[in-house]
């Protein structure tokens, strides 16, 4: 999992592809990778994160482009998914965890 903003004029780009809107980065949301985005199959639908024992649940809102420098397998999330997850932004895992998740 890595850091995303999906607030305007943040790193994630433009807005989201799921809706056309931007997002505060206090709600749990995500974009996946390419394959895991499934042509749009995922969006607007919940996914569950997983990390050290903790869990919490995201809205998919973006894909996260594969082919334009987003590696393949990854959950981009909000800063509100990795507070959550109770991980600090003072933690030197803050920004990139290897987590697991599955669909709600």
């Amino acid at each position: 999992m890595t850091l995303n903003s999906f607030e305007e004029g943040g790193d994630g780009g433009g807005p989201s592809e799921c809706d056309g809107q931007y997002h505060l980065n206090k709600y749990n949301i995500v974009a996946l990778s390419t394959r895991w985005y499934n042509n749009g199959n995922r969006c607007l639908k919940h996914i569950n994160i997983y990390y050290k024992g903790r869990s919490t649940r995201a809205k998919v809102v973006d894909e996260c482009d594969s082919n334009g420098g987003c590696a393949n397998d990854i959950v981009d999330a909000s800063s509100g998914v990795w507070a959550d997850l109770q991980i600090s932004e003072s933690s030197p895992e803050y920004g990139k965890v290897q987590i697991t998740w599955s669909d709600e």
